[in-house]
C-alpha cells in the first residue's frame, strides 16, 4: 500500500514539481520514516487512518532520537507535500498535515555538528601526547559509537571485541547493548593503549577502565565536559557543544542519511516507543551493516 503510493508520490515531485534529484530522494525517504514508524509501534496504517496525533507522535520520536529542529522542519515539508498530493489524488478524504508543527520541547538539544565541523574537530586534535592521543580515541568512539557520557567514562577493555568490530556498552538502568565500533575509533583506542594506558598502574577498582584520568581512575563527565570544550576551542569551532553533542550528531546523521530507525534506536541505547510488546532486538550483523552504509566516518575510511 504505501510503496505503491510512494511511486506515485515520487513521480509527482519529479514531474509535476520538477524537484532536483536530492530534493525528491529526501522527501520520499522521510516519508518512508513515517511508514517505519508505525511498524516499530505495531500500528497498521492505511494512509486514510493516519491522523494529527499519529504524526505528532512520529516527530516527538524523532526529536528524541535526537533530529534536530532544521531536519524536523525538513521531514514536516516532506509530510505536508506526501499528504498534499494524497488529498489531490482523492486517495485521503482530510489532511492530518494541516496543523502540523514541530513538537515543543522543554529541553532544547545541543547543537548538531556538520559532518565537515566534525571532521575538522577530530582532525584538529594533536595526537603528540599521551593525553591528545586519549582524547583522540575518546571523541573518535563518542561519535562512532553515539555514546551517553557516562558510558564513555565506564567503558570497560574487557568490553572491546576488537576483532568482530563490536563494543559492548553498559547504558541507563545497567542494560548492556552491543554497538558496532569503527576502525578509526579502534585504531586511536590501540594507539592509546600501547603507547600510555598499559605502562600506568590504575587504582583499585579501575584496572578495567579504558579511559583513564592523570589521577588514575575514569575520567569524570565533568572532565569529559573540558575535554570536548578544549578541542572545540582550539579547532575554532563556535557552536556550544558539549559531549552529548556527538551523540545527536550520530543520529541525525545516520537518520539524515536514511537508517533504519530501529537500527538507530538499538545504537542509542532508547527504550522501545513499542508498549505491547517487547522489542525483538536487531541482529548485530544489521546493525554492523547500517552504520557501515550511512555513518560518514565509517564511509570515508
Amino acid at each position: 500500500m504505501w510503496q505503491s503510493h510512494l511511486k506515485g508520490y515520487k513521480a509527482f515531485l519529479q514531474l509535476e514539481l520538477s524537484l532536483s534529484e536530492n530534493s525528491v530522494n529526501a522527501y520520499v525517504a522521510d516519508v518512508g520514516k513515517l511508514s517505519q514508524f508505525f511498524e516499530l509501534e505495531n500500528k497498521k496504517k492505511n494512509l486514510d487512518q493516519v491522523s494529527l496525533t499519529d504524526l505528532q507522535a512520529f516527530l516527538a520520536y524523532l526529536n528524541e532520537l535526537g533530529l534536530q529542529a532544521t531536519s524536523q522542519a525538513r521531514v514536516i515539508s516532506g509530510l505536508k507535500s506526501f499528504f498534499k498530493y494524497l488529498l489531490l489524488e482523492d486517495l485521503i478524504s482530510e489532511n492530518p498535515t494541516e496543523y502540523l508543527e514541530a513538537p515543543k520541547t522543554g529541553r532544547k538539544l545541543p547543537d548538531v555538528l556538520s559532518i565537515e565541523e566534525v571532521e575538522h574537530f577530530l582532525g584538529s586534535i594533536d595526537v603528540s601526547s599521551s593525553e591528545g592521543t586519549r582524547n583522540k580515541a575518546i571523541c573518535e568512539t563518542m561519535y562512532s559509537c553515539g555514546l551517553r557520557v557516562s558510558e564513555v567514562s565506564n567503558l570497560l577493555i574487557s568490553n572491546l571485541y576488537k576483532e568482530t568490530g563490536f563494543i559492548r556498552v553498559v547504558g541507563k538502568g545497567d542494560k548492556e547493548r552491543l554497538v558496532p565500533i569503527g576502525k578509526s575509533a579502534l585504531k586511536y583506542i590501540d594507539l592509546y593503549q600501547t603507547g600510555y594506558r598499559n605502562h600506568i598502574e590504575p587504582i583499585a577498582g579501575h584496572e578495567d577502565t579504558l579511559f583513564l584520568s592523570a589521577r588514575r581512575k575514569n575520567l569524570s563527565r565533568t572532565m569529559l565536559f573540558y575535554i570536548i570544550k578544549d578541542v572545540a576551542k582550539n579547532a575554532g569551532i563556535e557552536k556550544n557543544i558539549y559531549p552529548h553533542t556527538f551523540r545527536h550528531s550520530f543520529a541525525t546523521h545516520l537518520i539524515e542519511g536514511g537508517a533504519d530507525l530501529r537500527a538507530v534506536q538499538e545504537m542509542l541505547g532508547h527504550e522501545s516507543i513499542t508498549t505491547t510488546e517487547i522489542y525483538t532486538h536487531l541482529d548485530n550483523e544489521f546493525l554492523k551493516q547500517t552504520i557501515a552504509m550511512f555513518h560518514p566516518r565509517y564511509k570515508n575510511l
